[in-house]
């Protein structure tokens, strides 16, 4: 196979590893999981410009799929579209992720009380065994796989609770700030903080206590998002 072109985005790091030929899934999907995880990831940085042609080139992809999956990220808030300019990942405004998780925090408290009593022991059981594979991934200082098991509890978690406004709500909230949470969990004393709370939040579901569940799964977002905002700050 022929080198991988690289990618050269305006004021944002290299990210040639990323610029493979995309042959799995649709190509439509490929190209919008590609993009999201790279502006999510940080690889795209608030403000960066993504010029269509050099994705094209890169991704050896034509026009339509690319043009596609960034119409998605549009819409989820991560990139905005520039007319015959092509696109610009949105910039983070403290303001609104500081009004973000004050909602989550509330949210993250009714899920916990949801979970208590309708969650299964066989989904009591899936969570600690996602726990316990995040935590591999925490002892490996594998990061990036952290971070995917991380968000695929708490969705998991939102899943058991049963109520579908309530998961429609933390769906699109998240998809907001996700992004700063992925840079949050990557400094290290936070990420430390991070995976402690998970064990005591999954030991409280494990008990079925309402009250200690939902105050452990408030706390962590709430510590969540102090340690986001600082990081924004320094930013």
């Amino acid at each position: 196979m022929s080198e991988t072109p690289s990618i050269k985005f305006e004021d944002r790091a290299d990210t040639s590893s990323r610029a493979t030929p995309l042959r799995r899934h649709t190509l439509y999907e490929a190209v919008t999981e590609r993009l999201r995880e790279m502006v999510l990831e940080g690889e795209l940085p608030p403000g960066s410009r993504i010029s269509e042609r050099q994705l094209c080139d890169a991704f050896e992809v034509s026009p339509t799929p690319l043009r596609q999956a960034l119409k998605v990220l549009a819409n989820e808030g991560l990139v905005e579209l520039l007319s015959n300019r092509g696109a610009k990942v949105t910039v983070v405004d403290p303001a609104e992720v500081a009004d973000l998780f004050e909602v989550m925090a509330s949210l993250e408290r009714l899920s916990g009380s949801l979970l208590a009593t309708r969650a299964s022991d066989a989904e009591i059981t899936e969570i600690r065994t996602l726990h316990e594979r995040m935590m591999e991934h925490f002892h490996a200082n594998q990061r990036h796989e952290y971070f995917q098991v991380n968000q695929a509890i708490h969705r998991r978690l939102t899943e058991i609770a049963g109520n579908r406004v309530l998961l429609d709500l933390e769906t699109s909230l998240s998809l907001k700030i996700t992004r700063a949470r992925y840079a949050a969990n990557m400094q290290l004393g936070r990420w430390e903080e991070s995976a402690r709370e998970h064990e005591y939040f999954v030991e409280a579901l494990e008990r079925r206590d309402a009250q200690a569940l939902s105050d452990a799964l408030s706390l962590h977002m709430h510590k969540t998002g102090n340690a986001v905002l600082q990081g924004l700050r320094q930013g």
